[in-house]
């Protein structure tokens, strides 16, 4: 089971998840998130991590160019992308809305990410969907929106997904993580 958790803003944050045996960081370059990170910092960051983590930049404006590019400059492994945009010289996931996904807008994606709609904000929402509706997907489908150890073991027997992601509900502010629930989340998981 892959275990991202988004919205990491610092290091210490960062070195907490990978202890707690997180798989995947979430690095936010959305300007109106109160988890925006800038790349500069997400470099940094990046660049301390253990190698077997993998390091993914969520995009929401900007075009495929701009994410390659970025991709490249602060040294992640996958773009997480919301909207139309398709790069093609980086790894990527596509973001969207559950019940609004298609086979098409997913096309050359190595994983799909279905979340709850949060109106303005692209996700980050701390609210759950209908699980049900990412089980059977051909894709890798990662299930977020709504996740901490209360329900991500109910989440994962409903989608059967290839990964779960959580940000704020994992919080004890946005953009600080709480260590507890943290650990508690990747736990539940993971099955330990």
């Amino acid at each position: 089971m892959m275990v991202k958790i988004c919205g990491i803003t610092n290091q210490a944050d960062a070195d907490l998840c990978v202890e707690a045996g997180a798989s995947a960081l979430g690095f936010n370059f959305h300007e109106p998130s109160p988890r925006f990170i800038a790349p500069v910092q997400a470099a940094a960051i990046a660049g301390a991590l253990p190698p077997a983590v993998t390091k993914v930049g969520i995009f929401v404006t900007q075009d495929a160019a701009m994410i390659e590019q970025m991709t490249r400059e602060i040294g992640l492994d996958v773009a997480q992308v919301y909207g139309e945009a398709r790069p093609s010289a980086v790894r990527y996931w596509r973001a969207c809305h559950a019940g609004n996904f298609s086979q098409e807008l997913a096309n050359g994606a190595e994983a799909v990410l279905l979340d709850t709609p949060g109106g303005a904000m692209p996700g980050g929402t701390g609210k759950t969907f209908d699980w049900t509706a990412a089980r059977g997907l051909t894709l890798r489908v990662i299930i977020a929106g709504g996740l901490d150890e209360t329900n991500v073991r109910a989440a994962i027997d409903a989608a059967q997904p290839w990964g779960v992601d959580a940000c704020s509900r994992l919080e004890s502010s946005p953009g600080r993580k709480d260590a507890q629930k943290v650990r508690k989340f990747i736990q539940a998981a993971l099955n330990r």
